[in-house]
């Protein structure tokens, strides 16, 4: 499965094209609206969302609910593209209309995309720059990890995510994780009550605090997320070739996220401050379970192949570079010293982040799984699925 997306911020809609999703599929656009809708939550969320209701409008690939084996098409509408009809027009007239007052704009953000599309593309301002590059395109993205969780979910694999950290607020504690959806239940409630998608109670009290400080400042923040799967089999990726090794294909993903800075599999952060002895996860056997560990230092990847236990993946947001206060910036036409551009905008989308993430996990995950079963159709692989199943357990 591969997809493509389209679109700008403040155009029409978001529009995604997923390639070789299997036929057979049920697919459940409640479901689908229900993930989009996740994506816009979070404490540190700006107005843009209270405008913005996002549903998937599915154009091909389905037919009476069933997934065909054809491309899939979709889009998801910008309601907000009402207020931005004269700057995005689309018709040669309209061409000198580059800005909410009409004049161009030449004020770049620092950490931003502005400048570097600017250059890049040869633009007259940064607008079309600000538009792609914008984090509006993760709605796509998680459509179309909603087509590949729905997959995951009939193979009994499970997504998650929560955050642990934002500013100088962190968890600290274990996340206490099992490796079946069920033996979860009580930790996905919390997450999911959190306005900061924080299982633990007091601390998400405090991350809050971290946002407000943040937004009564004119400021922005980060922080970081990790995404879980469970149910995972042993044995999806390769050693083989370097293309092929699971980890590196994972951490391509969560880096393709916006403003995301940095990428961890299992406890990968804490790998130079802790010896070989204490830090690889010891490999013990049960009849009931098979090979099994105690720990998931590795996150459920050793030699670029998963090994059965919860694949974890953090990642490290910085904070988005749009902020009311504005940075040091140049004009790109006049090369004197301005503020940068100061649209309007979120404080904090760490949660929001956590949510992309789980999307792109479960794509990579997919995208393993057909690699290694099969993908032209949902029988052909819980036909191989299940026989690989059975060949762990008579092990």
């Amino acid at each position: 499965m591969r997809f493509l997306t389209a679109g700008e911020s403040h155009g029409r809609g978001i529009a995604g094209i997923i390639d070789g999703y299997p036929s057979g599929v049920d697919v459940d656009v409640t479901f689908l609206d229900s993930e989009l809708s996740r994506r816009q939550k979070g404490y540190g969320r700006g107005k843009r969302m209270s405008i913005e209701n996002d549903a998937i409008e599915i154009i091909s690939g389905i037919r009476k609910g069933k997934s065909t084996g054809a491309p899939v098409s979709f889009i998801i509408r910008n309601r907000d593209w009402n207020n931005w009809k004269d700057i995005m027009d689309i018709s040669p007239e309209s061409r000198e209309s580059g800005g909410d007052s009409g004049e161009k704009l030449l004020n770049p953000r620092p950490g931003h995309a502005d400048i570097n599309g600017y250059l890049k593309y040869r633009l007259d301002d940064i607008r079309d720059a600000i538009e792609r590059s914008s984090a509006r395109e993760t709605a796509a993205r998680v459509a179309a990890g909603g087509f590949a969780k729905i997959i995951l979910k009939l193979l009994g694999i499970d997504i998650f995510s929560y955050v642990d950290q934002i500013g100088g607020v962190t968890t600290d504690s274990e996340i206490k994780i099992n490796n079946s959806s069920r033996g979860n239940t009580d930790l996905l409630k919390e997450i999911e009550l959190s306005e900061v998608r924080c299982p633990d109670k007091a601390k998400s009290l405090k991350m809050k605090d971290e946002i407000q400080k943040a937004m009564n400042n004119g400021d922005s923040i980060g922080g970081k997320f990790r995404v879980v799967a469970t149910g995972v089999p042993p044995g999806l990726g390769s050693y083989s070739q370097w293309d092929r090794r699971i980890d590196g294909n994972i951490a391509r993903l969560f880096m393709s996220i916006p403003a995301i800075k940095a990428v961890e599999i299992g406890e990968g952060y804490n790998a130079p401050f802790i010896t070989g002895i204490n830090f690889h996860d010891k490999i013990y056997y049960k009849k009931s379970e098979g090979f099994y560990r105690k720990t998931n230092r590795a996150g459920g990847i050793e030699g670029g192949i998963t090994n059965g236990e919860p694949v974890v993946v953090g990642a490290c947001m910085k904070p988005i570079p749009t902020t009311s206060k504005g940075l040091d910036s140049v004009n790109i036409k006049t090369k004197e010293s301005v503020i940068s551009l100061k649209e309007r905008s979120d404080v904090c989308v760490v949660p929001a982040a956590a949510v992309v993430g789980e999307s792109m996990l479960s794509i990579g995950l997919l995208n393993a799984i057909q690699e290694k079963f099969g993908g032209d159709s949902m029988e052909e692989i819980l036909e191989n699925f299940n026989n690989y199943k059975k060949y762990l357990e008579d092990i």
